[in-house]
């Protein structure tokens, strides 16, 4: 299966990206309409998986709060294919280019071991968040990694 991975304007590709996230995180996780839709998406820069012309995975870059990660989706059939992985690169790409240092995020308690196999590593106590279990994660970006060396 052939998956593009792109940076999107939020506002031409608003209603794909509300309506993956409306299935992933506010039908199946059962996550309130308001705390999905926090009112910064227009201040973040969003990545979009395609799979034969159909949206199928999202997640968001917020510069303004110091390259937090976050409201990465992928729709249920097209899980378990890398799709993840492959915006979670693209957005560590975004970041670089961004000239941050790291880029970090409150990850789902289920999904650690996914970003502990992306280089992310946990910080803090768990907490609740949306009425689910969650912990921070983070990575650095080293001077090599920066350079193209690692």
């Amino acid at each position: 299966m052939n998956v593009t991975i792109t940076v999107v304007d939020y506002v031409e590709h608003e209603e794909a990206i509300r309506q993956i996230r409306d299935e992933v995180f506010i039908r199946e996780q059962q996550v309130s309409r308001e705390d999905e839709f926090d009112g910064r998406d227009r201040n973040c820069i969003h990545v979009l998986a395609t799979a034969g012309g159909e949206a199928v995975g999202t997640g968001r870059l917020d510069l303004g709060q110091a390259g937090k990660i976050g409201r990465v989706a992928v729709l249920g059939p097209f899980r378990k294919l890398g799709i993840g992985r492959k915006m979670m690169l693209e957005l560590e790409n975004v970041a670089r280019e961004q000239q941050l240092d790291g880029i970090w995020f409150h990850a789902q308690l289920t999904a650690v071991s996914f970003y502990k196999r992306l280089g992310y590593q946990t910080e803090g106590d768990e907490f609740e968040e949306a009425g689910i279990r969650h912990v921070t994660m983070r990575k650095e970006f080293t001077k090599s990694e920066d350079e193209g060396i690692g």
